[in-house]
């Protein structure tokens, strides 16, 4: 007897979320199919079933983690703050937190992946550096909507500034990660250092003087994915 076409949906999206828990905790290349199939709770062989290989899963696992992550920080931006905060500030507080350090399962997908991306497959790529794109427009739109002032003498514009935010952020909690097991102690030291002063750079509400260009003059995540393809 087959499988009905919403019982294969479901064994397929179980082996995404199972590839994507543990290409998460160990890396891409060290995960083999035996383990991951295991993992899922299928065999081996039923893994052709739903890809031709595994860097089809790969780009699958990376669209999906992209997408399911960047959605959620776009409601998180919408949720209300108090007149004391901002979104953006926010948002920092929460990128460089030891719970999103410690929650590599379910954390910034961007950080989670970004050891593998250079050795992914052109499709897992182009679905790396789309979300990216998006998450920086997202930043962007945060930094906009926060009204902080650049900083005196200083010509960056909206985008400029949101890249160099969100690469600061990022690199942070690669490198916490990086060491939270052998040194506990630098590894926070990194996330409260960076975090201080991402915070004080974005002081707090304010009245924009500057001139924002629109983050989405700039080409999409979507559209580089398209455009790669």
């Amino acid at each position: 007897m087959g499988v009905s076409r919403e019982q294969a949906a479901e064994n397929r999206r179980a082996i995404v979320a199972a590839a994507t828990q543990l290409f998460r905790e160990r890396g891409v290349e060290a995960v083999g199919l035996s383990e991951l199939m295991k993992h899922a709770g299928f065999t081996q062989g039923g893994f052709y079933n739903h890809f031709k290989s595994k860097a089809e899963l790969v780009a699958e696992v990376l669209a999906s983690a992209m997408a399911e992550k960047n959605a959620e920080l776009v409601e998180s931006a919408k949720a209300p703050v108090d007149e004391s905060t901002t979104a953006l500030r926010r948002y920092i507080s929460w990128y460089l937190s030891q719970a999103h350090r410690d929650n590599i399962d379910d954390g910034c997908p961007v950080a989670g992946f970004a050891g593998d991306a250079p050795r992914l497959g052109a499709e897992a790529q182009s679905h790396f550096a789309g979300g990216l794109d998006d998450q920086i427009t997202i930043v962007a739109g945060l930094i906009a909507e926060s009204g902080s002032l650049a900083a005196a003498g200083e010509r960056l514009t909206l985008r400029e500034r949101a890249v160099r935010l969100h690469c600061e952020l990022v690199g942070a909690l690669v490198l916490s990660r990086s060491v939270a097991r052998a040194a506990p102690v630098l590894s926070n030291e990194i996330l409260e250092n960076v975090q201080r002063h991402a915070l004080a750079s974005e002081p707090g509400p304010q009245i924009a003087e500057e001139t924002l260009a629109h983050p989405r003059s700039r080409p999409s995540g979507a559209a580089i994915r398209k455009g790669n393809k």
